[in-house]
C-alpha cells in the first residue's frame, strides 16, 4: 500500500486525544519544546498541550499524515505519560515496536500499600528485578504510579508482560528468571531459524 493510499485512512479521524499526568508535560514539550517539535517532525503530526489540564490533541499535520503516524505520535506521548524518558518513547517509532501498560490495580484494587509491595517486587532490591527482566527480554520498562509500562516488539513484550504477572501473582524472582531464560533462549533460537529460513 502507497502512502497515499495509507493517508486514506485518515479520513473521518481528524484528532486523536490523551491526557498525561501534569508533572510529566515538561517532558513532552522538553527544554525550548525541543521534545515535541521532534515527535512532531517525525510523525508528521500537529500536537496540541494544555499544561493546566494535562490534555493533547494530535492531529495531522498534512494531508500526508496516515493514521498509523497518528497512532505512533500517541503512543509516544502515552509513553511519556507513564514515565519513559523521550529518547526511549521515541523508539516507537519503530513500527516493530509497541507500548502496554498493565496497571497493578487490576490486581490489587485501589490499595495503596498492596499496589506499593507489589511494585517492589516487579522492581526488586536496588531496581535488580527490573534490570533482569529488561535484558533477559530487550525491552524497556517504566514504573510510574500504579503503572507498569512496556516497550519492545510484540514477542519480547510478552515475555515481559508474563514474567512481572509471575512477580505480581507471588512467584520467587528465581523462578521468573529461570522461565525468562529459558523462553528468551527459544525465541532466539526461533527468530534464527526463521532468519535462516528467508535466506533459502
Amino acid at each position: 500500500m502507497s502512502r497515499e493510499e495509507k493517508g486514506k485512512l485518515t479520513l473521518g479521524v481528524t484528532k486523536l486525544y490523551e491526557k498525561i499526568p501534569i508533572e510529566r508535560i515538561g517532558v513532552l514539550i522538553g527544554p525550548n519544546g525541543k521534545t515535541l517539535r521532534e515527535i512532531m517532525d517525525k510523525t508528521g503530526v500537529s500536537i496540541t498541550v494544555d499544561s493546566t489540564t494535562g490534555s493533547v490533541v494530535i492531529e495531522p499535520s498534512s494531508t500526508n499524515t496516515t493514521m498509523v503516524d497518528l497512532l505512533k505520535a500517541r503512543d509516544i506521548v502515552k509513553a511519556i505519560g507513564y514515565g519513559f524518558n523521550p529518547e526511549i518513547a521515541m523508539e516507537l517509532i519503530d513500527e516493530d515496536k509497541m507500548l502496554v501498560v498493565i496497571n497493578v490495580k487490576d490486581y490489587v484494587g485501589d490499595k495503596p500499600n498492596h499496589i506499593q509491595r507489589l511494585l517492589g517486587r516487579v522492581i526488586g532490591e536496588g531496581g535488580k528485578a527490573k534490570r533482569n527482566i529488561e535484558e533477559l527480554t530487550k525491552t524497556k520498562i517504566s514504573i510510574y504510579e500504579t503503572n507498569i509500562s512496556i516497550i519492545g516488539d510484540y514477542d519480547s513484550i510478552e515475555l515481559a508482560k508474563t514474567a512481572i504477572e509471575m512477580l505480581l501473582q507471588g512467584r520467587q524472582h528465581s523462578t521468573v528468571y529461570r522461565y525468562l531464560e529459558r523462553a528468551s533462549f527459544t525465541l532466539k533460537r526461533r527468530r534464527m531459524t526463521d532468519l535462516w529460513m528467508k535466506k533459502l
